[in-house]
């Protein structure tokens, strides 16, 4: 297990939106039970769930999404990639409903949710056992004072290191100015991590594979214009 920022852990975000419905409230108490991630997560818990399939062999790589909001994004890329793991974790209790819509209509087999604070497992995972990792425009916190609550901090970033084999990726995406210079500079100083960009045209087109959803169109359309940045475990 490597180390992570869970003993300073204060959390700021929203924990519920608007009332649930009754049908939402039936996907919360029915099918979060079976994917939800234990509290204390064991080994052979999750070991179980990365043989996806009892004729596979080898173990699936496992992806972790930090904050997926309405799981749209981790929903399409699971969808994608079906022979592959998928830990979501997103403590706005709204998003987890929302992903549980998608787990249920598209009949998704391949993902686990964590419904709280992510900072709460990473020292449960073992080391070295992710192969991905996504933070999809988090939430910017624009405002000097504000910036010990970002979600990318060295202290984050030491704890991803860990937890990546090498090769393993970072992929992170902001549509807010403040946010695309904080997630850029905090990589690109962090000695476990290399920028993959080549060229401009690297950070400012969606990459292939990565993709578009409601919330990137909606920002479009009020001229936010995203940034893509792919960092590579060294």
């Amino acid at each position: 297990m490597t180390s992570s920022p869970a003993e300073k852990i204060r959390f700021y975000g929203r924990r519920k939106g608007r009332p649930l419905s009754q049908n939402m409230q039936r996907l919360l108490d029915s099918r979060l039970p079976e994917v939800e991630i234990p509290e204390q997560l064991d080994r052979n818990w999750l070991e179980q769930r990365l043989f996806l399939h009892e004729s596979t062999e080898t173990p699936a790589d496992l992806v972790l999404e930090i904050g997926f909001g309405g799981g749209e994004h981790l929903a399409a890329i699971a969808a994608a990639e079906p022979a592959k793991l998928f830990i979501g974790a997103e403590p706005f209790v709204n998003g987890v409903v929302s992903l549980l819509r998608h787990i249920e209509n598209e009949g998704l087999k391949n993902i686990c949710i964590w419904p709280d604070d992510v900072r709460l497992i990473l020292d449960q995972l073992p080391e070295q056992s992710l192969s991905c990792v996504y933070v999809m425009f988090p939430d910017p916190w624009p405002k000097a004072r504000h910036a010990g609550r970002r979600i990318l901090n060295p202290e984050m970033l030491n704890c991803l290191a860990g937890l990546l084999r090498p090769k393993g990726l970072l992929r992170m995406a902001s549509d807010h100015p403040i946010a695309k210079s904080w997630l850029l500079a905090e990589a690109v100083r962090h000695p476990s991590f290399e920028w993959r960009a080549r060229c401009a045209e690297d950070w400012r087109a969606r990459p292939q594979g990565w993709p578009q959803t409601r919330y990137m169109r909606k920002g479009l359309s009020e001229g936010r214009l995203p940034s893509w940045f792919e960092f590579e475990r060294r």
